[in-house]
């Protein structure tokens, strides 16, 4: 009985050993991503359209995962959005407590993150396919300034506010290979507001063991941001453009 008992704990034990990362798991990633910008923004619903510069932007995420019943998994993600732009004004543009007048060129600053508090569940969890789904509260803090140099005239507005967003994940594992396709998103349409954040990317296993796992990332992230009256900003902004990255898991 003693014999049978030991073997029955020592199975166990290889057991827990062998999925460890199934029951507790922390991950780290970081992007590198080629933004490009377009789109419009006000102070009220008549939006000038300006020309951005393409940027290099950062993005990083830590994400838990844990086998406690009901208690969902937590994600963090922080990405920057700064760039700078133009316009030619056709007609007359409020922003920031001024009035630009028509046939004016407008340069434009702006400072914007987001941060998304990711909730979610594991609806799937296996070697072939996985799928996440929860809610999302992204955080909006951004600083946009205008400029009218020829008449010394400029105006700048602070935008910061929660938007609840829901969030799905879904990846495929290829068999008999160390490739993964994923694709990831956020998205809400609701008061006048319309906000995506979707990426699809490929992962490829360069170190897949108990201790750690890492993984190298190329893929495309689209980012889209219709603002209606948020902090008296609207806004009609679209984000697109490839990234490379790398994921650690412990």
């Amino acid at each position: 009985m003693k014999t049978h008992i030991a073997v029955v704990l020592s199975g166990l034990l290889l057991s827990t050993t062998s999925h460890a990362d199934t029951l507790l798991g922390l991950y780290g990633g970081a992007q590198m991503w080629a933004m490009e910008s377009e789109g419009a923004f006000s102070s009220d619903a008549n939006l000038a359209s300006f020309t951005f510069d393409d940027e290099r932007q950062g993005s990083y995420y830590l994400a838990f995962e844990h086998f406690i019943p009901l208690v969902p998994n937590a994600k963090l993600i922080q990405t920057s959005f700064d760039t700078n732009g133009f316009t030619d004004l056709s007609s007359s543009f409020t922003f920031g407590g001024q009035t630009f007048a028509s046939d004016t060129r407008l340069n434009t600053d702006v400072e914007m993150s987001m941060t998304d508090h990711i909730l979610y569940y594991e609806i799937l969890d296996n070697d072939l396919v996985s799928i996440d789904l929860g809610i999302n509260a992204k955080k909006i803090d951004a600083t946009i300034s205008v400029d009218d140099t020829v008449n010394d005239i400029s105006g700048s507005q602070d935008v910061t506010g929660y938007i609840p967003m829901v969030y799905s994940k879904i990846e495929f594992g290829i068999p008999a290979t160390d490739w993964s396709i994923f694709a990831e998103g956020s998205y809400l349409s609701i008061d006048g507001h319309s906000v995506s954040d979707l990426n699809a990317a490929f992962e490829y296993r360069i170190i897949d063991s108990l201790a750690v796992n890492v993984a190298l990332q190329i893929g495309g992230r689209a980012v889209t941001i219709e603002l209606d009256d948020l902090d008296n900003t609207y806004t009609d902004l679209e984000f697109s453009g490839v990234y490379a990255g790398i994921e650690v898991h412990f």
